[in-house]
């Protein structure tokens, strides 16, 4: 997933949760001690995420719950909201996203990923959007939430790369004021399973969702990847979202109207 800006806007990057973290910042406060704090506070709020749910800390919280070493009432209160959050897509998906994915040997895991990023990401990004008269595009691992402060800004290109060349783009959205996600193996490999079977699905290559939530995106494309044969079809049923398939044989798929 990559972003188009024009010269008034300024680039920060960093590397966070295991992912590259980028910013454009346009308007009033791109280039001042405002901005800057506010980038500052979005790394903060990402490394704080990191320290609860990385299944990488073997003593982060999500370990720990993973291990049953502590329940969800001992945990910090964002664990109980990220569940629920994943429950939701799980039963909005009959089943095939869940936190909860059988192993190579059959035992069921706790793995926040599918629903951690986007919820961390669109969380940390209040700094950014508290910012009067200042437009910003907070991107990472293929996650993109667009805010435009002035209905007179121009929207966010964003380009959704070929899962089988990420050097090439396949299509350009333009987003003022909303998310987009993408959820594929070009970067990663087969780590997206279909929770009812350990599977990685084998139909489809990428799905990208559009939706005025990041949140709402990075779980409803990762639910859809999950699908498989049905991603398209179960995408286009959720209220709100629009998208495109990239299915295994190269062709795509338009849902709704990006």
């Amino acid at each position: 997933m990559s972003g188009e800006h024009d010269a008034a806007t300024v680039r920060r990057v960093e590397q966070v949760m295991g992912f590259p973290v980028s910013l454009a910042i346009r308007g009033r406060h791109r280039e001042d001690a405002a901005g800057r704090d506010a980038w500052d506070a979005v790394l903060a709020s990402l490394r704080a995420a990191e320290a609860v749910f990385s299944h990488y800390r073997p003593q982060s919280w999500a370990s720990r719950l993973g291990r049953g070493e502590v329940t969800v009432a001992d945990c910090p209160p964002e664990v109980a909201e990220v569940l629920a959050i994943a429950e939701e897509a799980r039963r909005d998906s009959g089943g095939a996203f869940d936190v909860h994915r059988p192993g190579a040997d059959g035992v069921r895991r706790l793995d926040t990923a599918g629903v951690v990023k986007g919820w961390a990401l669109e969380r940390a990004a209040v700094w950014l959007t508290g910012l009067p008269d200042t437009d910003s595009c907070l991107s990472g691992g293929g996650d993109v939430l667009c805010h435009n402060a002035s209905p007179g800004s121009p929207p966010w290109r964003i380009g959704i790369e070929d899962p089988a060349d990420p050097r090439r783009i396949i299509a350009t959205v333009a987003i003022a004021n909303g998310a987009i996600a993408t959820s594929g193996t070009a970067h990663r490999g087969a780590h997206l399973v279909d929770a009812r079977t350990g599977a990685a699905p084998t139909a489809v290559a990428q799905v990208s969702v559009i939706a005025p939530s990041l949140t709402r995106a990075d779980v409803d494309a990762t639910a859809a990847y999950a699908l498989g044969p049905d991603a398209a079809r179960w995408l286009g049923g959720r209220p709100g979202t629009s998208g495109l398939v990239v299915w295994a044989d190269g062709t795509t798929e338009v849902v709704g109207d990006p």
